[in-house]
């Protein structure tokens, strides 16, 4: 990262080996109060490039390269140093809640957790930022949904307390993977919404990885296409929509409900 980089996170040459390579030299700079999206098949390597930002990955892995939070290097710190960052300056939201979210703690305890162990927040401070989280993420009757338990929600409520235990302490970036695939049309615009207005507030750097380019048609900032652990593609959102320049991209493309990707601009003026 040079002296005038803005970035929270840089990733650089980032390579994942699991007895053959997966991850190979990928590169990305994500800045504060954006959302940057990674975007690929399964398989292409998104979810465990965001998997070794929080030191995650299995312990057969082998990872090189660099990645750095704020200056400070990530790749070859031992546990106890990635703990202290993990829910804290980077905190990642995942695809299912109900897997994330615990089914037998209730949504307050899951929430306080978290300040007390990176924050030393307890009792009445600890319920009333758990409090204030529920309204952020606009989470109906907060203070009485901190004493039910992750069945008693919907599947997009759930979702957006997984975001709210995800901001807990207030982290500088944050890992969404696949956060709306599992949820309706509606409640996903939603959640999109949700991430938009939160990068923009607390000047997060987010990383939005999905399969879906429609997802980041509606959302992201710039958006990095990924095949065979590699990025093929890295533009702005209005720049890789309107003019893909790998074939890859353009096949992602022409893939979305309603696509028009394939057709020449003479042929769509036709109609």
């Amino acid at each position: 990262m040079t002296a005038h980089s803005t970035a929270t996170l840089s990733i650089r040459d980032l390579t994942i080996d699991i007895g053959r390579p997966l991850v190979k030299g990928v590169s990305l700079e994500l800045e504060p109060g954006r959302i940057h999206g990674l975007a690929g098949e399964s398989g292409s390597g998104k979810t465990l490039t965001s998997l070794a930002v929080l030191g995650q990955l299995p312990r057969q892995a082998k990872t090189g390269g660099s990645i750095l939070l704020a200056g400070e290097e990530l790749v070859g710190r031992n546990r106890r140093g990635l703990n202290r960052i993990r829910g804290k300056r980077i905190a990642m939201v995942f695809q299912d809640p109900s897997a994330s979210l615990h089914p037998q703690l209730p949504v307050g305890r899951q929430l306080t957790d978290h300040m007390r162990v990176h924050l030393g927040l307890k009792g009445a401070a600890a319920r009333e930022r758990a409090v204030e989280l529920l309204q952020t993420v606009q989470v109906p009757n907060p203070a009485e949904a901190l004493k039910r338990y992750p069945h008693q929600f919907s599947g997009g409520q759930r979702q957006r307390i997984a975001i709210a235990c995800a901001l807990a302490c207030d982290p500088e970036v944050l890992l969404a993977d696949e956060p709306t695939t599992a949820l309706d049309v509606t409640v996903q615009a939603g959640i999109l919404k949700l991430l938009r207005d939160l990068a923009i507030e607390r000047n997060l750097a987010v990383l939005l990885v999905t399969h879906d380019l429609g997802v980041m048609s509606a959302i992201a900032d710039t958006v990095a296409v990924m095949k065979d652990g590699r990025i093929v593609e890295l533009a702005d959102r209005e720049t890789l929509f309107r003019a893909p320049q790998h074939e890859y991209t353009r096949m992602l493309l022409a893939a979305l409900p309603g696509s028009r990707i394939d057709e020449s601009p003479e042929e769509a003026a036709d109609e």
